[in-house]
């Protein structure tokens, strides 16, 4: 098994070699091209948390007023790494390139880790899934949101199930595994706390002893609650809208395949029964996986439904979880099938609900994987055909990921004249703020997340940031600030007409 994992490891860093530049990578101040979008984000939430002085919760970031990283998805699991050794880092530096490399290394291994934990130990098998895990579609198009492209978490929940319901002595790794994921994203750790409780259902559907497994997972859920409780989690908010539903799973994006090599050429976008453009819900599985699923089927049905009994409790997780994923609006295709109006409140904290059929997939893969490599040889060889249709597949999602991550966005405003003035500012202030900006703004959100990234090179207090959630709703002070002369160090910023000009 080591070589398998050493391998699916090289095979890892080589897709990262490729699809990332080295400047993405290892990122630093003064460079020729600006992050945009959701990464925009993440990169300076990080940098001015690897910045500002330790403080309590450690989660909370300084010289953003206290906003809590992970309520600007800045991958607290990493930054808290990056924060004790910033003293060794370059200047303006941040993690997220670096994030990107890892789960590219690390999804192909935790997915050869998962397999063997149904008792596989054999080289060609074990590659074969780690190839296919990371050609999943659903993984490669996360790009642009960097903590949710850490599927190799969800693959680790999968090698943790496995052992456990085998009565392997793995729980401290199985609990120690939830409050990590949930130090990369919420939405992850919910998915592995599911996961984490198929143990006992699983044990108790097979009637073998469960009350220690559900004590375990029990253990898991408090773990998750003891964090969110030390580190600021509770009580975040949103935007106040009802969202889910908005960004569900539609019905047929399983077998939609868009960004398909083999069956795409018809479909341009990613199916859509909401008017918000289906990308959370993009579910494709890929073209090598449902040919795997087929050949099981019509080749060893009995052996699928005995898998599909002796995982019950794996079953019924994934059929809650993709339940969740379809919402209160259910779409088939363009058409709005039913809407069963506004959910509950817990679940708008979940509105991006499409994302928890991802370990539906995983699970479907891990599933298809063992069953064939248990069919002899001829198992053996369809397996490894499935993992190189399954690459084949995804070569257009790899492509666009590979665009992204080289498209070197140029600055629109003059960083050369504006880099000394933040350098030398003891605080800086943005107007418009973030709150006084209209969502519908775009022109405007986009300036001021522009100027956010050009400031954290050098991070200096400062008056807003863009976040998805805010443990209080910040408001619009931009009337006050404007009739307050400009203090002593300020940098004050108006962004006016199209174009930023300093206010003294």
């Amino acid at each position: 098994m080591r070589i398998a994992l050493i391998l699916a490891a090289i095979w890892g860093a080589g897709m990262a070699f490729w699809l990332f530049p080295a400047d993405f990578l290892w990122p630093g101040a003064g460079g020729g091209w600006r992050p945009v979008g959701d990464a925009a984000q993440h990169a300076v939430a990080q940098r001015y948390f690897i910045a500002s002085a330790w403080v309590w919760p450690p989660l909370n970031v300084a010289m953003l007023g206290g906003l809590n990283l992970a309520f600007a998805d800045g991958i607290p699991l990493l930054a808290l790494a990056l924060k004790a050794l910033a003293p060794l880092l370059p200047a303006g530096f941040h993690g997220i390139g670096l994030w990107y490399a890892l789960v590219w290394v690390l999804t192909p291994v935790c997915a050869a880790w998962a397999m063997a934990g149904a008792g596989e130990r054999r080289l060609l098998p074990l590659l074969a899934v780690a190839v296919a895990a990371a050609s999943m579609p659903a993984f490669i198009m996360r790009f642009g949101h960097a903590a949710l492209c850490g599927h190799f978490l969800l693959w680790l929940g999968l090698g943790f199930y496995l052992r456990l319901v085998a009565g392997g002595r793995v729980w401290p790794g199985a609990i120690l595994l939830q409050g990590a994921t949930l130090l990369v994203h919420p939405y992850l750790a919910v998915m592995n706390l599911a996961l984490l409780a198929a143990v006992p259902a699983t044990l108790l559907l097979r009637r073998a002893p469960w009350l220690g497994a559900a004590l375990g997972a029990a253990a898991g859920l408090a773990l998750v609650g003891g964090i969110m409780t030390v580190l600021g989690y509770l009580g975040a908010v949103g935007d106040g809208q009802r969202w889910y539903g908005a960004f569900a799973l539609n019905l047929l994006s399983p077998i939609w395949p868009f960004r398909s090599w083999f069956l795409g050429g018809g479909f341009a976008a990613e199916v859509d029964a909401t008017g918000h453009g289906g990308w959370e819900g993009y579910n494709w599985l890929g073209f090598g996986l449902w040919l795997g699923l087929a050949a099981l089927l019509l080749w060893r049905p009995v052996a699928v439904l005995g898998g599909l009994r002796r995982h019950g409790g794996l079953v019924l997780a994934c059929l809650g979880l993709s339940l969740l994923a379809v919402s209160f609006r259910v779409g088939l295709g363009p058409a709005l099938l039913f809407d069963l109006g506004e959910a509950p409140g817990l679940f708008e904290q979940f509105r991006a609900s499409g994302r928890f059929f991802w370990p539906v997939g995983a699970a479907a893969l891990l599933g298809v994987a063992v069953l064939l490599a248990r069919q002899g040889r001829a198992g053996i060889l369809l397996l490894v055909v499935l993992a190189a249709v399954q690459c084949l597949d995804a070569a257009p999602a790899r492509q666009a990921l590979h665009d992204w991550a080289g498209a070197q966005h140029p600055w629109r405003i003059d960083a050369a004249r504006l880099r000394p003035l933040l350098a030398a500012a003891e605080r800086v202030t943005l107007l418009p703020s973030w709150p006084c900006t209209a969502a519908e703004d775009h022109a405007t959100r986009e300036a001021l997340l522009e100027m956010l990234a050009l400031a954290s090179e050098t991070p200096r207090p400062i008056n807003t940031m863009y976040a998805a959630r805010w443990r209080e709703a910040p408001r619009c002070t931009d009337a006050a600030t404007r009739a307050t002369a400009v203090a002593p160090g300020e940098l004050r910023l108006d962004y006016v007409a199209g174009a930023w000009r300093v206010i003294r």
